[in-house]
This record gives C-alpha cells, structure tokens and sequence, in this order.
C-alpha cells in the first residue's frame, strides 16, 4: 500500500468578492486507486470530507468536468497559463474551493507514478467478486 498526500491552503468562496483561506489536506491510497479523499478545516472541531476521483480531478485541470454535487474547472490567465483549480461541492449548500494548480498538478503526478492511470483494478480478483454469496 503507498500513499501520497499534499497539505495546502485554498480559498474558500463565500462570495464572489469574499474568500476565506482553508487547510486542505488532499490524500491518496493505492489501497483504493480510483479515489482521493479532501479534508476540509483540518484545524477545526469538524473538518469537511469529500472523496472523489482522481481522474475526475485530474480531468478539471484541462477543462470543465463532473456533474451534480462535484464539478471542476480550470481557470486561466490572460496570457492561456493554467493558474488554478475550481472545485464547487456539494448541491443545495454549495463549497467553492480554489486550489493552486501547480502543487495539485505536480502531486496528480505523484499519484500516476504510484498507480498508473488505467492499471487501477489491475490487481483485482474478479472471479472471486463474482462467486455467488453462499
């Protein structure tokens, strides 16, 4: 089992004209290769979990991806340059977090060298997952 983790400070969208800075502990296990769990306000009573995919969220560095409690989206600067990551949760009481790209990049990539992408249920028994339950 490895693991790789990326502890950071995102902004948190209140309001259009109003973000608040947040810890964020991003995490990822190959015991379970196709997820990357985010701990919101780890230094608070009650931290915010959400666990999602690690390609959806490598996908929402190159365009505008998920649909209903999860989407992503990438946000450019004036020259084209990726400068970060918009992560909007939740449905009726939404979360807009807003991560640097390069260190959530530069830690995706980590994660690839650990799992490669596509070879996540290489090590699976499927013969076994499908015996009938006795």
């Amino acid at each position: 089992m490895k693991k790789c983790q990326l502890s950071l400070k995102v902004a948190h969208w209140v309001f259009a004209d109003l973000a608040l800075t947040r810890t964020c502990e991003v995490s990822y296990d190959s015991a379970d290769p196709l997820a990357v769990t985010m701990v919101f306000g780890t230094d608070g009573e009650r931290p915010v979990r959400w666990v999602l995919s690690r390609d959806l969220l490598a996908d929402g560095l190159t365009g505008s991806v998920g649909e209903g409690d999860v989407r992503l989206w990438p946000v450019h600067d004036h020259d084209g340059g990726l400068t970060s990551l918009c992560v909007r949760l939740g449905n009726l009481h939404t979360a807009l977090i807003e991560f640097d790209a390069e260190p959530v990049a530069n830690w995706l990539a980590r994660t690839y060298e650990l799992v490669p992408r596509g070879t996540e249920l290489d090590g699976v028994d499927w013969d076994e997952l499908v015996q009938p339950v006795e």
